[in-house]
């Protein structure tokens, strides 16, 4: 299963959102800080627009200590891309861990600091804010009305 981690982080350094989505079962769950928790459809329409969004713009990906067994595996991975709200930089750093079902990823949590990140992202008001379960709250919640819109179209 180290080839399927391997396959979707290439495929999203490369802005390839088919190749991310083929690593995906269809009856997969993603979950991060930023969307919450998210089913198969959610989760590649998800990578589709963060890929859509990122298409022409200084967008870098890396990851690291891919480890896996048949049936779960973890990886590391990096984004650095500047934050289209604010414009402010972003290098945010991410831990994954999955498990696998008939080859492919069923479910997939990325944990991060979020409270790092939104420092990062937002300056002041994220360093203020960004610790607290409103922030996250309201966060996901705007995460998921841009990921409903994207989804309709």
């Amino acid at each position: 299963m180290k080839e399927t981690i391997e396959k979707l982080y290439s495929s999203f350094a490369a802005l390839d959102a088919e190749g991310m989505c083929s690593c995906y079962h269809e009856e997969a769950t993603f979950e991060d800080p930023a969307f919450g928790k998210l089913n198969s459809e959610q989760a590649k329409s998800m990578w589709k627009m963060l890929i859509s969004s990122q298409k022409g713009k200084e967008f870098i990906v890396t990851y690291s200590d891919i480890e896996a067994s048949d049936s779960s595996g973890t990886a590391k991975w990096e984004a650095k891309y500047n934050f289209s709200k604010t414009g402010r930089p972003v290098h945010n750093k991410i831990e994954s861990s999955f498990e696998f079902k008939d080859g492919l990823i069923i479910k997939h949590v990325d944990q991060f600091n979020l409270h790092s990140w939104a420092k990062q992202a937002l300056g002041g008001s994220g360093a203020i804010l960004g610790w607290t379960g409103f922030f996250k709250k309201k966060l996901q919640a705007q995460t998921n009305s841009l990921l409903r819109k994207f989804m309709e179209k």
